[in-house]
């Protein structure tokens, strides 16, 4: 007979396979249930940012610099060459005068937050991305920027996690919760014929864009809604895009709430020397409607930034659904609503790198150990405490 674990995570992409590191490295007994495959869902069509450059001074930038020291520290444990981990530095470009002396004083508040950032002027833009157009104004450097290959990394963790005795169930959808005395959750049913049922103190909802559905289950409502975006795939060629390069337009789209499209280039070379191109967002529901003109568009602006992209082929071109919530931070902690429930989602296009500060904090809200953060901003009930006022 299988033994009951401690806590079961739904969901097996990146913030999954981050509480499946962090929970069992503090002790704890754990089962992650996937409805499909490993790192199968919102993983799968990330670029695998770790970004310090796009976030504002606040909670979210706060639980980015502690994901992206945690990130360094998973290289170090598990291999950078295992995640293809690498610290390769974020520059945000300007087009016109006006906007570079925006990002200047943007940048200056990042750096009182704690980033490290460089104000360039053109010249300095083509010093580090040699191939840029000349028509750049300025920019930033964020040498803290990094990137991994999210489904490479989530592999591992789980590859990881397993090791030290965690269980991955795949292709078992949650069908609804058990609960115990109170009505607090004490696990979680399944569509499986051979695991019904899987009990446990604690349930993580890591569902990614799909966790609306699970946290409704539970009877906790969260808005999170799926936001689209495409990504295009060039044809490999020698490394010409040295950085991860995007333009100062992209922070505000970030944070917009408009349901509409919205586009600002970015730009960044992979290992196997294809240019990825982002990146767009609209709210669409779960269409996965291949969009030519959003292809175009994000196709002519790459080329704007760099003019060599004119000529080269594109192989593919992929889209996600980022989680998104409407004041932009996640979901992250116990839920008061639903006891024995914690939320783990609302990452939006952060959550590759905000996956391993969110894994940590999970772990220590359930061992009780001092959080290593604040996680009131984050409270899986906020939404509700702004319907009551």
């Amino acid at each position: 007979m299988t033994r009951s674990p401690e806590v079961v995570i739904i969901g097996a992409g990146v913030v999954g396979a981050a509480a499946a590191f962090y929970c069992s490295a503090a002790g704890l007994d754990v089962t992650v249930v996937e409805r499909g495959p490993i790192g199968g869902g919102t993983t799968a069509s990330c670029e695998g940012n770790i970004l310090l450059s796009d976030k504002e001074p606040g909670p979210e930038l706060d639980l980015a610099l502690l994901s992206s020291r945690l990130w360094s520290e998973l290289a170090q444990e598990i291999g950078a060459h295992r995640l293809e981990y690498e610290r390769k530095g974020g520059v945000v470009v300007a087009a016109h005068e006006s906007t570079a002396a925006a990002l200047r004083v943007f940048a200056a508040h990042q750096r009182a937050a704690g980033i490290e950032s460089v104000d360039l002027d053109a010249s300095d833009l083509l010093e580090l991305e040699p191939h840029l157009s000349r028509a750049c104004a300025g920019g930033a450097f964020y040498p803290q920027d990094s990137q991994i290959q999210p489904m490479l990394a989530t592999a591992q963790l789980m590859r990881h996690v397993r090791n030290r005795g965690v269980r991955v169930v795949t292709d078992t959808s949650v069908t609804g919760f058990l609960r115990g005395p109170g009505g607090a959750l004490a696990g979680v049913l399944t569509d499986s014929p051979t695991e019904p049922r899987i009990s446990a103190a604690w349930v993580i909802n890591a569902a990614g864009t799909w966790a609306g559905r699970i946290a409704e289950l539970a009877g906790a409502p969260i808005p999170v809604l799926p936001r689209r975006g495409f990504i295009l795939v060039t044809e490999p060629m020698p490394k010409v895009v040295h950085h991860k390069v995007y333009t100062a337009e992209y922070v505000a789209n970030v944070a917009s709430s408009d349901a509409g499209l919205e586009t600002s280039v970015v730009v960044e070379g992979t290992k196997a020397g294809s240019i990825l191109i982002g990146a767009s967002r609209e709210r669409v529901g779960f269409d996965r409607t291949m969009s030519l003109p959003v292809i175009r568009k994000l196709a002519a602006q790459a080329v704007e930034v760099f003019p060599f992209l004119a000529d080269v082929t594109l192989l593919r071109t992929y889209l996600g659904f980022r989680p998104y919530c409407p004041d932009h931070l996640p979901v992250i902690g116990a839920d008061p609503r639903a006891p024995g429930l914690i939320q783990a989602t609302g990452h939006e296009g952060a959550g590759i790198g905000l996956s391993a500060g969110t894994g940590r904090l999970i772990a220590q809200v359930i061992t009780g150990a001092p959080p290593d953060l604040d996680l009131t901003p984050f409270r899986p009930h906020r939404f509700e405490e702004v319907t009551a006022r």
